[in-house]
C-alpha cells in the first residue's frame, strides 16, 4: 500500500513539475506558422507569431498586428490587437485575415513537442517554435 502511494505521489509531482504553465510556455518565444486553416501552408514561410512578456505581434507576410496577450482556462486571450493596413491581396491577405480573427476569438491552446496548435469555432493554424523553450 505504501509503495502504491508513494508511486501515486511521485507520479502527480512529476506530472506538475513536466507541464510548466501556458504562460511560461509561451513568454518570450517565437513561432513560425506551419499552416493556417486546416491545412493550407503558410504562404509566406515567414509568417510568425511572437510573444513577449505581456505582448504579442504577428506577421504573416503583408501587415503586422500586435497587442497585449494572456492565458484564460487553456485559451488564448488577445487585444485589442493594432495593426498596419497595407494594400495586401491573395493568398497572404486571405492568411492575414484568418490569423487575425483566430487571435481575437480565444483559440484553444494544444501543444506537441515544439508544434503550438490554434483552433477556435472558425479558424485554426499550426505552429512550429523557433526560439528554445526556457
Amino acid at each position: 500500500m505504501r509503495i502504491a502511494l508513494a508511486l501515486s505521489l511521485a507520479l502527480l509531482t512529476a506530472a506538475c513539475v513536466a507541464h510548466p504553465a501556458a504562460s511560461e510556455r509561451l513568454t518570450e518565444s517565437q513561432w513560425r506558422f506551419v499552416t493556417i486553416d486546416g491545412g493550407s501552408p503558410a504562404v509566406p514561410e515567414k509568417a510568425t507569431l511572437t510573444f513577449a512578456e505581456d505582448r504579442l505581434s504577428a506577421s504573416v507576410g503583408c501587415n503586422g498586428m500586435g497587442g497585449d496577450w494572456r492565458i484564460e482556462q487553456g485559451r488564448l486571450i488577445a487585444g485589442p490587437l493594432m495593426g498596419t493596413k497595407m494594400f495586401c491581396e491573395g493568398p497572404v491577405w486571405e492568411q492575414e485575415q484568418a490569423v487575425s480573427a483566430l487571435l481575437v476569438a480565444a483559440p484553444k491552446l494544444e501543444w506537441d513537442g515544439d508544434r503550438l496548435f490554434l483552433n477556435s469555432s472558425g479558424h485554426s493554424a499550426e505552429l512550429e517554435r523557433l526560439s528554445p523553450e526556457p
